[in-house]
């Protein structure tokens, strides 16, 4: 069995340590934990990873976090992986910071990236796992505050939130959204 694990971020370097890429941290991290590089490829970076006879690709898409969504399509059509086996990994302002929530499907809820992945696919009949990054912005600075990076005390506390994400993203493939939103979500 075969999924597409895409975590969301912007490519550029100096963008590495915001809150935005914390999706490219997820997928980084399940890479480091299965020693294994990502590779540059069509539209991203990607690693694959095998857990239980199960085909992991994580995927970090070079496209900008709002263009996420052809990428997205093209290797779900390339490698034959239908959109239950899709998840995508994401940031979320509206959660407190390292907290999880894994849906089946939904809305974007106002996240660029998950809007245009929504559009380019044609649906919204996909998984998501937030990541919470907290919302301790001023009106109007939502912007500024997605594209900073994480305050010392998260900074501190981020590897345990990542390992826990990760685990997270392996449950999803090996016991079902439905048994890891039990799990996981805001825990």
């Amino acid at each position: 069995m075969k999924y597409l694990i895409v975590g969301l971020g912007n490519f550029p370097p100096e963008y590495w340590k915001t809150r935005h890429n914390i999706g490219f941290r997820v997928v980084e991290k399940l890479a480091a934990d299965a020693d294994i590089p990502f590779s540059s490829t069509r539209y991203g970076d990607m690693a694959q990873i095998r857990i239980k006879g199960r085909s992991l690709l994580l995927f970090k898409p070079t496209t900008f976090m709002n263009a996420s969504g052809r990428a997205v399509r093209y290797w779900l059509g390339r490698e034959n992986i239908s959109d239950e086996n899709l998840l995508i990994v994401a940031d979320d302002i509206a959660l407190p910071f390292g907290s999880l929530r894994l849906k089946a499907r939904g809305s974007h809820g106002g996240h660029n990236g998950l809007r245009d992945i929504e559009e380019k696919l044609g649906t919204r009949e996909y998984a998501r796992l937030r990541f919470g990054v907290g919302n301790d912005f001023s009106r109007g600075a939502q912007a500024d505050y997605v594209l900073s990076d994480f305050d010392d005390q998260e900074q501190a506390t981020l590897p345990a939130r990542l390992s826990q994400a990760a685990e997270a993203v392996r449950s999803f493939c090996l016991a079902g959204v439905d048994n890891t939103m039990n799990l996981y979500n805001n825990k």
